[in-house]
């Protein structure tokens, strides 16, 4: 025995019927319904497709930051402050470093940096400007710098005081021909010879806004100690044990610091989190202007679907006037109406979902690239696509249902 209520099975018959006319028609009219769909393809495929590239450039940018140095924290003395007596250099010493260590937790390595600059023989009777910075065997660590050939100097070599330096790869292929080519090799410093025992690089190109240049040899801070008259040095790098502890770590270091030295002196401690700050806002704003275009081009295919539906109305009116006198109401007019509308923005949306993933698929699977995907995109895409085909279907569907039958069995 049915035990379904006949209201319920009209309702659902009422339903399968009106999906079948949605079908039938968008069956008969290929082309010209595939051609209004094709609006709605380009917009959810540039959906995603705008949000992958927002979320590629975000992790490019952050990756970029990273590799540098996320835990990086740099210390460097400005001036002596505003008042006019006792503003003589006030600078950082090898012993604020060794407070720093001791009275602050989360430190995992840190080095000084002290800058020489000198010019070298090159070739027949030339001369080349030489950046050396003296440097403890942790700032390999702490600048998370690449050692391309060779090894970089140890606590061994720091404590021996041994003449040994590492170059830029740059630095050695212009003076050597090559990274290979230049260990061994002997390059005198205010008439000191010291031997190149390894090149290195920073792990990315920071376009000569560190302190690493082209031109830049390091070699062990006891030694560059020869060329000093007092052991001041004009930076210190730290890095943390974990990226989290940057920021306290940053300002307890300035404390330790400002503790030290005379109130009036000026100290200036930063980090890259402020860097990761802007490269994430800068990235996110990107993303919402792309998305804006993306949400055009939905807006732009939701009124051809709109005016597509308005010229099918005004083609099928004694279509409509014969299903009204049969017994149609104005809610299965409409809904017969505003189905079709939502079957051609769901078939675009679909088809341009699928293009929107299958590209950044494609390039992961045939590249190294680790494109992010995002599977909130592809929801957000096709609920859009949905509510443009429910919203620019809704006034074509509501004119329909309102036309007259009676009126309308006369048009011709």
């Amino acid at each position: 025995m049915n035990t379904v209520p006949a209201g319920n099975r009209r309702a659902h018959l009422a339903l399968g019927e009106i999906f079948s006319f949605a079908y039938d028609t968008f069956v008969s009219n290929k082309i010209r319904f595939a051609l209004t769909a094709l609006g709605m393809v380009i917009g959810t495929a540039s959906l995603i497709l705008v949000t992958t590239i927002g979320l590629t450039g975000k992790q490019y940018l952050l990756n970029q930051i990273q590799a540098i140095g996320s835990n990086w924290i740099y210390a460097e003395y400005e001036s002596g402050g505003q008042r006019i007596t006792n503003t003589g250099n006030d600078a950082l010493t090898i012993d604020d470093m060794q407070a720093a260590l001791q009275q602050v937790a989360g430190i995992a390595a840190a080095s000084p940096v002290v800058p020489l600059n000198e010019r070298v023989p090159v070739g027949s009777g030339k001369e080349r400007d030489l950046q050396v910075l003296g440097v403890y065997p942790e700032y390999l660590q702490v600048r998370n710098l690449v050692v391309l050939s060779g090894r970089f100097f140890d606590k061994q070599d720091s404590q021996a005081h041994n003449k040994v330096g590492v170059v830029t790869q740059k630095l050695a292929e212009q003076l050597y021909g090559g990274s290979q080519e230049s260990l061994g090799k002997t390059v005198k410093l205010s008439g000191l010879p010291f031997t190149i025992i390894g090149t290195f690089r920073e792990r990315v190109d920071t376009f000569g806004q560190s302190e690493v240049s082209d031109n830049t040899m390091l070699i062990p801070y006891s030694v560059i100690r020869y060329f000093q008259d007092t052991p001041t040095v004009k930076q210190i790098f730290f890095s943390t044990t974990d990226a989290s502890l940057v920021v306290p770590v940053t300002a307890q270091i300035l404390r330790v610091i400002q503790s030290r030295h005379r109130p009036e002196s000026v100290y200036k401690v930063e980090n890259l989190t402020q860097l990761v700050a802007v490269a994430d806002k800068t990235a996110n704003a990107m993303t919402m202007v792309l998305l804006a275009v993306a949400l055009v081009v939905l807006l732009v295919s939701g009124i051809g679907i709109m005016n597509i539906m308005l010229a099918t109305v005004s083609a099928r009116i004694r279509e409509i006037g014969i299903r009204k006198a049969i017994g149609a109401t104005n809610r299965e007019i409409r809904y017969q109406f505003l189905s079709e509308a939502i079957l051609i923005s769901l078939i675009g949306g679909l088809i341009g979902i699928f293009i929107g993933l299958a590209i950044p698929f494609s390039v992961r699977y045939f590249t190294a690239y680790r494109i992010p995907i995002s599977g909130l995109s592809a929801i957000i895409a096709i609920v859009v696509s949905s509510l443009v085909g429910i919203i620019f279907g809704t006034i074509p569907a509501s004119r329909a249902a309102q036309l007259d039958p009676v009126e309308s069995l006369r048009y011709e």
